[in-house]
């Protein structure tokens, strides 16, 4: 027995598809305007001799000739095919002069968008031909009336193909600035996996070594390995941020991700600095506010990445992270008076490179390099705009 629904009635009637449906209402409105446009082209036709005469089976017959377009988009060519034989059978019947209809337009029109050059060209020939040979009835026709339908010809196969050439032109600058897109969010992502490998694991190293250096020194060796564990746990979480960022697309996300680190992170950051073995001053001038999530991001990143080649390339150093908050914008500057070497940029060194981009992506500007008193520093100035600024 069929199953029936839960108030005891009869089950609704299933909607067609769209999919299911023999053509679309797009098709069904041209094909209607196409055909009033030929009814009242052939109703108020201008004949040359004065006379003024409507054929019915010539009506018939221009209002039929419309029915093919229906399926237009499905069968492009025997449409074609389908309307000049009915339009030429129109014009056998019931004499006209010469004309180019809406209904031939369309049907033109659309094979020269959907079809390759060649069908394209044989069509446009064939289409002139048929026109002028069912419009001559048996005799030479002047040449105002041949260049007529070459012209309209022309200007319909014209006019599709340079939409076609348009259209391609969208696609292929759509095509572009996604790859763009593509390749921008792999840059940031490589930005961020540098930033957390290069601090983490960094640290995590430092910590292993100096809780191996001090095994008579439990105590010692408990920090480290409390730091170690803390490092480890934070460079899983941000990496698991980043692969979730990367799974977006494939599964619904059941938990709300952790906030990316900001410029209050930057106090965590030079505790876990110290314990790594630098010795490390920080520092805040100006009222301090909230900033913007991106700027605060990059602040933190630009700290982590400079203490991080500190401690990589600048051993028993000193150094300070300063944060000054501006009215228009955010100033964080790492000092450290090492031997002032610059870390690598190149490949295998691509810390400097990413916060390059970090800051370029926010309209600011890093200067980097050594001091004349000896040691290296790294300045990074970010703006902000007004909307930033009133949050």
């Amino acid at each position: 027995m069929p199953r029936s629904s839960g108030s005891g009635g009869a089950e609704k009637p299933r909607r067609p598809d769209r999919a299911e449906q023999p053509w679309s209402p797009n098709e069904a409105l041209v094909t209607g305007g196409a055909c009033a446009v030929n009814l009242l082209s052939y109703v108020f036709l201008d004949y040359p001799d004065g006379r003024y005469d409507v054929n019915v089976a010539g009506f018939l017959l221009v209002a039929l000739a419309a029915l093919p377009l229906l399926a237009r988009h499905r069968h492009p060519v025997p449409v074609l095919a389908a309307v000049l034989v009915l339009d030429a059978t129109a014009s056998v019947v019931a004499p006209l002069p010469s004309h180019f209809g809406a209904v031939l337009l369309v049907a033109l029109y659309t094979v020269a968008r959907a079809c390759p050059g060649r069908v394209t060209v044989v069509a446009g020939v064939a289409t002139a031909a048929v026109t002028l040979l069912s419009q001559s009835h048996g005799r030479t026709p002047p040449w105002p009336e041949i260049i007529g339908p070459l012209l309209s010809t022309a200007i319909v196969v014209g006019a599709a193909l340079a939409v076609n050439h348009r259209q391609r032109e969208v696609a292929a600058h759509r095509r572009l600035v996604a790859d763009r897109a593509v390749a921008d969010e792999r840059r940031r992502i490589a930005r961020e996996l540098h930033d957390i490998v290069a601090h983490h694991i960094t640290t995590m190293q430092l910590m292993a070594g100096g809780a191996r250096a001090n095994l008579a020194k439990p105590e010692v060796v408990r920090d480290a390995l409390v730091t170690l564990e803390s490092s480890g746990r934070l460079a899983l979480r941000e990496m698991r941020q980043l692969l979730d960022v990367l799974r977006a697309g494939d599964e619904p996300e059941t938990t709300p991700s952790l906030p990316q680190p900001g410029a209050d992170d930057l106090d965590r950051l030079v505790t876990e600095s110290r314990l790594a073995g630098l010795p490390t001053e920080f520092g805040v001038h100006g009222p301090q506010r909230p900033l913007p999530p991106t700027v605060g991001l990059t602040v933190f990143r630009i700290a982590q990445e400079a203490l991080t080649n500190t401690r990589k390339h600048a051993g028993g150093a000193r150094a300070s992270v300063r944060l000054t908050y501006r009215q228009d914008g955010v100033t964080v500057e790492v000092r450290d008076d090492g031997g002032g070497a610059p870390p690598p940029s190149g490949p295998g060194g691509y810390g400097l490179i990413g916060m390059r981009e970090r800051v370029a992506l926010h309209g600011g500007t890093l200067a980097v390099g050594p001091l004349p008193e000896g040691g290296f520093a790294v300045l990074a100035d970010l703006p902000l705009t007004a909307e930033e600024v009133e949050q």
